[in-house]
């Protein structure tokens, strides 16, 4: 018996040993940056028929902005959406490409490892396209919906179309995902305004602890009152995801970014600093 506990003993100790390198490893420095340019701001909006399926916002008026973010992570990237494509109507066109601003940062496409999408609408979606070689992150539901033989209306399908063929690599998230392993960048499943609708986590050692929505709400307003828009794909998931994000943006403490409100473009540096 003596004999076998030394022996475990030693195996324990060759373990933690072999582990060490592991643990004394620096942690990779991460930063945030959000893109100047992912659409072109339109005049206020008003919310209270569109964005609420309860009309609680009376006349209130909006200024929506178009938002996407690029994420370091040591020598990795991850592009958090891509805005609108250079080409769409209406007059919501960015003046400048995703691709040329990340050049402006000296970051080429092919840099990109990991492109996430918060969901199939195309003001997310818009530039997908521009990386070929990126991993492609979404959620599942989101997934299925944009592989569709039909995709419904309001699916934006073909930017994906790399992905769809099997031209690239995607990993469907039916949940969160630690895209780095270590916890630093984290997306987060909180469907209900799309099937797969996830929400990300970014923690940076300055800033702390930041969380944006995707299109969890889409104004602050929104975001208060668990306001549902009409058009979200389930009332019930939609609530229950605005509960969770609401509790982990408590534990937490994080800095809250509404992708769409333009009022928060001011809590992360302007482009192209970074947050660290």
């Amino acid at each position: 018996m003596r004999r076998t506990l030394n022996t475990m003993a030693l195996g324990f100790c060759a373990c933690a040993l072999l582990a060490a390198p592991v643990l004394a490893q620096p942690a990779a420095e991460v930063t945030l940056t959000r893109l100047a340019d992912c659409g072109t701001q339109q005049a206020p909006t008003e919310v209270n028929q569109r964005f609420s399926d309860t009309y609680s916002y009376g006349n209130l008026k909006v200024q929506f902005t178009f938002s996407c973010y690029l994420i370091k992570h040591g020598d990795q990237y991850l592009l958090w959406d891509t805005g609108h494509s250079m080409s769409a109507t209406g007059g919501v066109a960015p003046k400048v490409s995703v691709v040329d601003q990340l050049a402006h940062l000296g970051v080429k496409p092919e840099q990109i490892q990991y492109v996430g999408i918060s969901h199939y609408h195309a003001d997310h979606t818009g530039q997908v396209d521009s990386f070929p070689q990126a991993t492609l992150l979404i959620g599942k539901g989101d997934w299925d919906a944009i592989t569709a033989p039909k995709p419904a209306a309001g699916v934006n399908a073909p930017p994906f179309a790399r992905w769809i063929s099997g031209g690239g690599k995607v990993e469907p998230q039916p949940t969160d995902k630690d895209v780095f392993g270590d916890g630093t960048v984290v997306m987060l499943n909180t469907p209900g305004h799309t099937p797969g609708h996830h929400s990300l986590l970014v923690r940076l050692k300055e800033k702390g602890n930041v969380l944006i929505t995707g299109d969890l709400a889409h104004f602050h307003e929104n975001y208060d009152t668990n306001g549902v828009p009409w058009f979200n794909s389930s009332r019930a998931e939609s609530l229950a995801s605005i509960d969770r994000f609401k509790k982990l943006a408590a534990n937490f403490k994080a800095t809250l970014i509404i992708q769409h409100d333009a009022r928060d473009i001011g809590l992360l540096p302007a482009f192209p600093a970074a947050a660290k």
